[in-house]
C-alpha cells in the first residue's frame, strides 16, 4: 500500500481537475482497500475513494481528509462467468470479453474508469447498461464491517442509479461478478438505433461482436469519448448531463414548450423508461438550448464533438467548469423548464 501526503488528484481524474488531498493511499489489494477503509471510519477521517476517476468533479480546495485510490487487479473468466477486480480498467476488459468470443458488454467498449464504478453508476452506453449483465457485486459494508455479496435483484438498478450510489457511503464495491453470453462470437441483439444503421443493420439483430465493439469505439471517439491526452474533447467525464426522465404531465409540458419555442413540427426525442415515463435526450436539449459544439470562450467548454460533454481545455479550474455547467443547466431550464442533473460526482462543490 503505497501512501502520500498532500497528494494532487487532478492527475487522477480525467478531467485534469481539483486541488490535493491531505492523504492519498494507492490500496492493491482488497485487504488493503478494506484496511484503508476501516481505519478513515475508525477514526472519523473524511474518505474519498477514486477509481479511474472519470466520474468526479473536485474541489479546487482539493480534499481535506484520506482519499483512497483502489489500484485491484482481477479478471477471472470462466465460460461465461467472468470476475473483474473493481481496480480492472473497465474498456480494457471489454476488449478481453470480447477476443474471448463473449457477448453482453461489447457496446459499453470505450468507456473510461474502472470496473468497480460499474454498478454504482449502472453504467451504460448503446442499447446495454451492466445492469443486465451483472449477477452479484462483492463489497465491504462499512455499516456492519463486512464483506457482502449482493444479487443483482438487491442492487436496486435503475437508469444511471443504484443501491450503491443511493448510500454512497455505506459500500465500497472490491469485485463484481457478470454472466455473458457465448453466442459463437456474435453480439447481444442490437438495441441501439444509431448503432444498427452503422453497421447496416436492423435493430435486434445480431453482428459478430468484435465488429460491434469497433463500431462503438469509433462513434465514440467521433464525439471526443475516447480518452487521449492530446485531445483536449476528451478531458471530461463523458456525459455530463443525464437524460431527463419526465412523467407524462411533464412531457407533455414540455412538449408544449418545444411548441412555442422551436414551432409545432418538431419532434423532441422520446423513448419509453417504463411505468408511464417519458425518457428524453440531454444532449438535443441543450443543443436546441442554443449551447451549441465548442460553445463558451474561457477554458472550459462544451466539446466541440458532442454537445453533451464538458471539457476542460487545459488551463480550466473546478469553478471554471461549474459556471459553464450551470450556464446550460439554466439555460435549457429556461427555454424548456426541464432540470438537467449532473452525472458526475461531485466532491467539495456542488452545481
Amino acid at each position: 500500500m503505497q501512501e502520500r501526503h498532500d497528494a494532487p488528484l487532478a492527475p487522477l481524474t480525467t478531467f485534469r481537475l481539483g486541488g490535493p488531498a491531505t492523504r492519498l493511499i494507492t490500496a492493491v489489494t482488497d485487504a488493503e482497500v478494506i484496511d484503508a477503509v476501516r481505519e478513515a471510519d475508525a477514526s472519523g477521517t473524511p474518505l474519498l475513494i477514486i477509481g479511474g476517476g472519470s466520474n468526479l468533479v473536485i474541489s479546487d480546495k482539493g480534499f481535506e481528509g484520506t482519499a483512497l485510490r483502489i489500484a485491484t487487479t482481477g479478471f477471472d473468466l470462466q465460460g461465461t462467468r467472468l470476475e473483474l477486480a473493481a481496480g480492472e480498467n473497465w474498456s480494457d476488459a471489454v476488449a478481453r470479453t470480447v477476443e474471448a468470443g463473449l457477448a453482453g458488454i461489447e457496446c459499453m467498449a470505450g468507456i473510461p474508469g474502472s470496473a468497480g464504478a460499474t454498478p454504482i453508476q449502472n453504467v451504460g452506453a448503446y442499447g446495454q447498461d451492466v445492469s443486465a449483465t451483472i449477477t452479484e457485486v462483492v463489497a465491504y459494508d462499512r455499516r456492519s464491517g463486512d464483506t457482502v455479496v449482493v444479487p443483482n435483484a438487491e442492487c436496486a438498478f435503475s437508469y444511471r442509479h443504484s443501491r450503491f450510489k443511493e448510500d454512497p457511503t455505506r459500500y465500497v464495491v472490491l469485485r463484481v461478478r457478470f454472466e455473458l453470453e457465448d453466442a459463437g462470437g456474435l453480439s447481444a441483439p442490437l438495441k441501439y438505433p444509431e448503432t444498427a444503421r452503422v453497421l447496416g443493420v436492423e435493430a435486434g439483430d445480431r453482428v459478430p461482436a468484435a465488429r460491434a465493439r469497433e463500431t462503438v469505439l469509433k462513434l465514440r471517439a467521433g464525439k471526443g469519448m475516447v480518452l487521449d491526452p492530446q485531445d483536449h474533447d476528451t478531458w471530461s467525464a463523458g456525459s455530463f448531463f443525464t437524460n431527463p426522465v419526465l412523467t407524462a404531465a411533464e412531457h407533455t409540458a414540455f412538449l408544449t414548450r418545444v411548441a412555442e419555442r422551436l414551432g409545432p413540427d418538431v419532434a423532441p426525442p422520446a423513448f419509453p423508461a417504463g411505468d408511464g415515463l417519458v425518457k428524453t435526450s440531454a444532449a438535443w436539449l441543450i443543443d436546441r438550448a442554443g449551447f451549441t459544439k465548442g460553445y463558451g470562450s474561457g477554458p472550459a467548454r462544451i466539446s466541440t464533438k458532442h454537445t453533451l460533454a464538458l471539457t476542460n481545455r487545459g488551463e480550466a479550474t473546478t469553478e471554471d467548469l461549474l459556471a459553464l455547467a450551470r450556464e446550460v443547466r439554466d439555460g435549457v431550464h429556461e427555454a424548456f423548464g426541464v432540470t438537467l442533473v449532473n452525472e458526475p460526482v461531485t466532491v467539495g462543490v456542488s452545481l
